[in-house]
């Protein structure tokens, strides 16, 4: 049986048909918020198959609480959240967490062009993807999620200074990187 969806159809129609298990609803879903959902997984994750698996398994966990969504609040921020609970829960299975000393650790000044500016975005992932796990995922939570650092050190059951020293070797790191890049283009 073919199901024929109008173009105007409401997102709480939607929602209802993926609360069924329809899975036209599902795909629709699923194809309208893949892009914005992989990019979060991306950035969570070392290369595409991980962040790959870390969308489908949201995906499960989204179809599977699709009835805890709360109308009249932002879909895309529900989606969103509920992929970097997924995302850290991927980090936890594949990865021992260490403490990190912040003994050596001081931010460097430099002069000259930014070199994020010289950058594509490509480039900048792939930076942020070479990042170790434990880096990354501070990264992403504090810088691009918004978290505060005793929120990321409760959901990654690291210390707060952790999180912290974390953060500023992710950073370091990551204008080391792309510093290299942007010298190595003959800037």
């Amino acid at each position: 049986m073919d199901i024929v969806l109008p173009l105007n159809h409401r997102e709480k129609d939607l929602l209802e048909a993926c609360a069924r298990k329809e899975r036209w609803a599902q795909k629709q879903l699923y194809e309208d918020h893949y892009s914005l959902l992989m990019g979060v997984c991306l950035r969570y994750s070392n290369n595409e198959h991980d962040a790959l698996d870390i969308l489908h398994e949201g995906y499960i966990k989204i179809f599977r609480n699709i009835r805890k969504y709360k109308p009249g609040t932002s879909l895309i921020a529900w989606m969103r959240r509920i992929m970097v609970n997924t995302a850290i829960d991927f980090y936890r299975k594949s990865v021992r967490r260490r403490t990190e000393d912040l003994d050596s650790l001081y931010d460097q000044a430099s002069g000259g062009p930014d070199a994020i500016s010289q950058c594509t975005e490509k480039e900048i992932l792939e930076a942020v993807q070479s990042l170790s796990p434990a880096y990354r995922t501070v990264f992403n939570l504090y810088v691009i999620e918004g978290f505060a650092h005793k929120e990321i050190a409760d959901s990654l059951g690291i210390t707060e200074s952790t999180s912290r020293s974390n953060l500023v070797k992710a950073r370091t790191k990551l204008k080391a990187l792309l510093k290299a890049k942007y010298i190595g283009y003959g800037g």
